[in-house]
């Protein structure tokens, strides 16, 4: 698989009980008894504390993919790897917002790693990306030589949508990251994937940020549906959170646009990956039209190429579902936080 994923959520187990049983095996329910009493009132659920700012969003909830890698990760068994890893990774818990990030001197298997994956794209990215993105790479000059500086990349985002990267250690939490999102704030991974597969990543690396995200973030009506997710997730319950979380992974990691009877990629997941490109360009996944009421499909990490896309007419008119979506959720916003992020 070479797609990448930016959010994960684990979803809740059930607690497993032995049943009781009889001497005969036969399964027994026991009922305890408690004495009647005045009905006590339910306790009520802990209200989802609403953040007022990018300062109060935070970055150091990371659920995995930071320098502790699974059995199954190309650099598992490559202790300088990881201690690579962990480096950039400690640079990214120390940053402070307002600081410029860290910049990273990528090292000689790190920018072979980000040359191949460019020099391929290249031969595809113009037949099957959207016009938006397109249009939007000119304003970065990539080279194959030279991995990108995440502040570099920012300042460039500020100057035309008004998104701002900062860096993050490793898979952030759900919540954390969409919050972050409608304060304009992209959560980003500076660490390169290893040099033994450049054709895969389990996991959002700078490769995927870069080139799958940073693009589409500076255009106007794309950065404006992604920030509306984040809205959305303001206040969000749990299970908003994860019908979020979902909606976001078929729309900005794994959605395609219509551009007349053609069917082009904005979803970074695909932009990022040869593979899945190709997947993509030949039919390899049924698309759906994206229905932000809807229940989503369960993701796919670790399965393969993507089985279903999300489709949009347009940016402009996902942006006008999500607006629909959020005026459903958002009642306990603070009037602040609701003129902070554009709502008012």
């Amino acid at each position: 698989m070479a797609s990448t994923t930016v959010l994960a959520v684990a979803a809740p187990r059930p607690v497993s009980r032995p049943p009781s049983s009889s001497p005969r095996g036969r399964r027994v329910l026991r009922i305890s008894a408690v004495a009647a009493g005045p009905a006590r009132p339910p306790t009520p659920k802990a209200a989802v504390k609403v953040p007022r700012s990018i300062d109060e969003v935070d970055n150091g909830k990371v659920l995995g993919f930071s320098s502790e890698l699974s059995e199954d990760h190309p650099g598992f068994q490559d202790s300088a790897y990881k201690q690579r890893r962990m480096h950039i990774c400690d640079l990214a818990r120390a940053h402070r917002i307002g600081e410029p990030i860290p910049r990273i001197e990528y090292t000689a298997d790190e920018v072979v790693v980000w040359g191949t994956v460019l020099q391929q794209l290249r031969d595809l990215l113009p037949q099957h990306a959207c016009k938006e993105f397109l249009r939007c790479w000119q304003l970065f000059d990539f080279r194959a030589d030279e991995v990108p500086q995440l502040e570099d990349l920012s300042q460039v985002l500020q100057a035309h949508t008004g998104f701002r990267i900062r860096p993050v250690a490793g898979l952030l939490h759900p919540r954390d990251f969409l919050n972050g999102l409608a304060f304009k704030t992209f959560h980003s991974t500076q660490y390169m994937r290893h040099v033994s597969r450049p054709d895969y990543t389990p996991e959002p690396d700078v490769v995927h940020e870069v080139i799958g995200h940073v693009p589409m973030l500076a255009d106007p009506d794309f950065a404006n549906l992604v920030q509306l997710i984040g809205i959305a997730s303001l206040g969000a319950d749990e299970k908003q959170i994860w019908h979020l979380t979902k909606l976001y992974w078929y729309s900005v990691e794994f959605g395609v646009v219509r551009e007349g009877d053609d069917i082009k990629a904005f979803g970074a997941g695909i932009l990022s990956s040869f593979g899945e490109l190709r997947h993509m360009a030949a039919g390899g996944a049924r698309l759906e039209p994206l229905d932000v009421f809807q229940p989503q499909p369960k993701m796919s990490y670790k399965d393969g190429y993507q089985q279903q896309y999300a489709v949009l007419d347009s940016f402009a008119a996902g942006a006008e579902q999500l607006k629909a979506y959020c005026a459903t959720l958002h009642h306990t916003i603070p009037l602040d936080v609701r003129i902070a992020v554009g709502l008012q």
